[in-house]
This record gives C-alpha cells, structure tokens and sequence, in this order.
C-alpha cells in the first residue's frame, strides 16, 4: 500500500478533509458525510480510498494546526451579508438568491410558519387578488385569530365567497396544496422579502448616530455636497440626544428607571437647558438635587465621554421604543414616530 506524503505543506484540501474523517472514527464521520452534498462526498471518499498509509506525526500536526485555526478565529459576526458571501463560494447565484430571499421574508420553518408572521394587511392586499378558493385553502392552514383579521380586510363581497368556499370546502388534496405552497413561495414571499429590504437612509442614519459629532459633522457636510437630498433624508431619520426633548412625561419616566445614573449624569453635561429640564422636571426633588450635585462633582469631562453617554441613552431609548415601552412623537399633530 502507497504511502502518503509525509511533508504536511504538501497535502491537499481533500486530503487533509479525509485524514481527519480517518481519524474521526465511524460514528463521527457518519455525521459528518450525512451533512455534505453528494459531490463533496464522492470527492473525499476518492482521496480516502487512494490515501495510503499516514504517520501518526502528520495526523497530529493536521489536529493540532486544526485546533489553533478554529481558536484564533476571533470573534464571529452572523449578518445576512456575511452568509450571502459564504454561500456564494459553494453554490450558483440562483441558488443563493433564493436561500437568502427565504432567510429575509418573514420567520418560520413552513410556508405557513412564515404566513403568521405576515402583517394581516399585507396578506390582505395579495389575496384579494387570488381566486376565492386559493383564498380559501390559505386562511384554512393559518391560525383563526389571523386569518379573521385577514378575512376581515378582503373585500366584503369577495370575502363572503371567500367564507362560502370554507363553509364547503373538503380535504385538500396534497398536491393541491403543494401548488398553493409554490405560489406563495415564488411570488408573494420573493416579492415581500424584497420590499421589507432595509432602507440605506435607515442605515446610514443609524451609523450617523454612532459617529462621535466631528465625525458626523465633516461626513454631513461632505454628503450634502455630493448628494443633498440624501443628506436631507438621513437628518430625518436620524435620532440624537437633544431629540430627546420629544419624549412625553411617562417616556421620561421609564428611561428614568432603565438607564444607569451615571450615564445620565454625564450625558446631561453637554445637553441643553430644556433637556435637562425634561429630567429633571419627571424626577422628584431629591433626586434632581442628587443628580445635579454628581453633575457638579464631576467637574470638567472629555467631550468624547458625554458623546459616548448620550450616545448609550439614545440607543435605550430606541430599545425602550421598539419594545412599545415608550413613544416618541413627532413634535407636530401626526402622532408617534415608531423606530
């Protein structure tokens, strides 16, 4: 029997891939192999079968530099970006558009799984514009609190064909089903993972936030050169400490409660009159006495620790919002701004 080539800088990918299912013993690399495509299968079992007798220094070299790659590997970042750029060094660029349409639509392991996590009136709108007994068969497979807020925003005329059609309908055959499935996968759920894409202005308002304030200031002004009504854009969305102000008596309240002392009394240093009154105003007079005399014993402070505070106060903020904990208005009659 040949012998492998015992220089370790001289062995292949595969090779090094059956080594290691070698040394896994059975069990282990049956898992392994029942995680891999067919290709990647035939590949390695190949190189196994023509591997050849390998010394116990190379195996312990290939476990060794094995172990330290995965150790040093650092902290991990999962994004969509990320998975899509690992996806495309395996699989054609069909194939990973459809995978990643799937993971940005709505959550859940089945079409149906996925269906519940849809807005009743975004539901509402592709079904009115189905067959009534498609409609049908889809609000039979999804909870009844949601296919009633569903049924309830269709159309009143198509609606009561919609109900008569379940009132009537019998076992749904499985392909039948299936074809409904593949449907709802290839037009409504491609086309909603496309449309609830983030916004870029959402997210360069966002990365604005986090930027200390010269930054964001020379990177505003340089945007309002190139492109001013973007520049426009981002300052709409975007949310800074003074617009805090914003924020009613209760919302004041509960921030009051979640936020760490400290923070808010460095954050307060570089704020404006009327923010710190917004404080101090929901505190009772003990605490606003307590808290302006930590202000004051602090004495002077680098303007990069205040940014940073506000900076951590505004991310709470958002937080506490999104959660429903608090609403920030508008400043006008339209109502609440919801992040």
């Amino acid at each position: 029997m040949s012998r492998v080539k015992e220089d370790y800088r001289s062995l292949t990918g595969p090779q090094k891939a059956a080594i290691m299912m070698l040394s896994l013993g059975d069990e282990q690399a049956g898992k392994l192999f029942a995680m891999m495509e067919d290709d990647e299968i035939k590949e390695i079992s190949q190189v196994m079968a023509n591997l050849g007798t390998v010394g116990a220094n190379l195996v312990e070299r290939l476990f060794v530099d094995f172990a330290d790659a995965i150790s040093n590997t650092g902290s991990l970042v999962g994004s969509q970006a990320t998975t899509e750029r690992l996806l495309l060094k395996g699989l054609d660029k069909e194939r990973v558009a459809a995978i990643m349409e799937e993971i940005r639509g709505p959550a859940g392991r089945t079409m149906w799984d996925k269906l519940a996590n849809v807005h009743e009136q975004v539901l509402a709108n592709y079904l009115k514009n189905e067959y009534p007994q498609t409609v049908a068969v889809i609000l039979s497979k999804i909870k009844e609190d949601h296919a009633s807020r569903v049924l309830s925003l269709l159309p009143e005329g198509f609606a009561m064909e919609v109900v008569m059609r379940m009132l009537h309908m019998e076992a749904v055959q499985k392909d039948v089903l299936e074809g409904v499935e593949r449907t709802l996968r290839t037009e409504f759920m491609s086309n909603l993972a496309k449309t609830t894409r983030r916004d870029s202005h959402e997210m360069m308002a966002e990365i604005f936030n986090a930027l200390d304030r010269n930054t964001e200031a020379r990177f505003m002004t340089a945007l309002e050169e190139r492109n001013r009504e973007s520049a426009e854009k981002i300052k709409a969305l975007m949310f800074t400490f003074e617009d805090l102000i914003r924020l009613d008596a209760a919302g004041a309240q509960v921030l009051l409660r979640q936020a760490e002392k400290d923070k808010i009394a460095l954050a307060l240093k570089g704020a404006s009159d009327a923010i710190k009154e917004l404080f101090f105003s929901n505190m009772s007079g003990r605490a606003a006495k307590m808290l302006k005399e930590d202000m004051d014993a602090t004495g002077p402070v680098r303007l990069k620790d205040v940014e940073e505070a506000q900076a951590e106060i505004v991310r709470l903020v958002k937080e506490l919002s999104n959660s429903g904990q608090i609403t920030i208005s508008e400043g006008g009659e339209d109502g609440e701004m919801v992040y």
